[in-house]
């Protein structure tokens, strides 16, 4: 049984979000919208977990644990690569917690963390590609977000950090085929000059970056041979609407200044619970159904597998087993 003394306590640094923001705007070249929900919601969760994955090899490399990095395996999203710790992978699964009070309970108070549930969808556990010694690693992020207008303003009257983003449609994101969208035209209606970062993928479906200045009320061409656009990103709130024309899209594309979501997150600590194999999670975990009220979340959204975080081995156990594996 897990004890509150074996929770790992990370600290938090503003390039975490920083890394997992750039892995969320290539994600979005994969990503599926699911109908009804934000895409900002899923891009914070993708910053937040990214984050969790990032301090977790921080870690390992300021305490000399060895470890592989290694391509992803079919269960986790494209372009990832995931942690082996003596030849096994790492699956680590996070939650951001971003309500005040239990942000505060859970750094005052870690041993709460043990009641709340390791989730798994499970979906994902009954996928392909996992093999029996695989490792579900599961971490909490205190953190905050500024999801609304009303908290995004106060963030920047506080000089806080924020990022901008917009997802494009996915006729732009994922376009029927792949040919060249041709010249693109962009129009800012705000009074003064934006700076707009147009990200999406070229031929090869390369990542592909161009930052463009907006003068006020001027359209601007750009000939740059994008294949598809994921996002544009600005670096100040918009007082206006924003357009985006493409020669291979008919319809332009109208940003309203209040269709921006900052995907910023305000880590403040990380928690390393504990870990089980693929197979004991598997055999010890009971089903949890959607719409379910758990401390991560106010319901959730599909169905999972659980088991108590105080059913979880220590992490110091995996780290000593790593060390001796080599």
């Amino acid at each position: 049984m897990l004890t509150p003394t074996d929770i790992l306590r990370l600290p938090y640094t503003a390039d975490l979000t920083e890394g997992g923001i750039a892995y969320a705007l290539r994600s979005l070249n994969y990503s599926f919208d699911r109908a009804g929900s934000s895409p900002y919601d899923r891009l914070r969760r993708v910053v937040a977990s990214v984050a969790v994955e990032l301090a977790f090899r921080r870690y390992l490399s300021q305490n000399n644990i060895p470890f592989e990095v290694k391509a992803a395996a079919p269960f986790t999203d494209r372009e990832r690569y995931d942690v082996a710790l003596g030849g096994r992978r790492c699956d680590v699964k996070s939650y951001l917690i971003s309500h005040r009070a239990q942000i505060a309970e859970m750094r005052r108070d870690p041993s709460i963390l043990l009641n709340a549930p390791a989730l798994v969808p499970a979906d994902q556990h009954a996928g392909d590609g996992h093999l029996r010694n695989d490792l579900y690693i599961f971490g909490f992020l205190a953190g905050l977000i500024a999801a609304s207008q009303a908290d995004l303003k106060k963030a920047i009257e506080t000089k806080q950090p924020h990022y901008l983003v917009h997802a494009m449609p996915e006729a732009w994101r994922k376009p029927a085929s792949w040919n060249p969208l041709g010249a693109l035209t962009l129009k800012s209606d705000s009074a003064e000059e934006l700076l707009i970062e147009i990200n999406g993928q070229d031929e090869a479906r390369e990542m592909k970056r161009e930052v463009i200045s907006l003068p006020p009320k001027t359209k601007v061409k750009v000939d740059e041979s994008f294949y598809s656009i994921s996002s544009v990103h600005i670096r100040r709130v918009a007082e206006a609407r924003v357009g985006i024309h493409c020669d291979a899209i008919k319809e332009a594309h109208v940003i309203q200044p209040a269709e921006w979501g900052n995907i910023w997150v305000y880590g403040m600590e990380i928690f390393l619970a504990g870990y089980l194999s693929y197979e004991d999670f598997g055999q010890r975990a009971a089903a949890l159904a959607p719409n379910s009220k758990v401390f991560q979340y106010e319901h959730t959204r599909v169905k999972n597998l659980a088991l108590p975080v105080s059913s979880l081995k220590a992490m110091q156990k995996l780290f000593k087993d790593a060390s001796h594996s080599t």
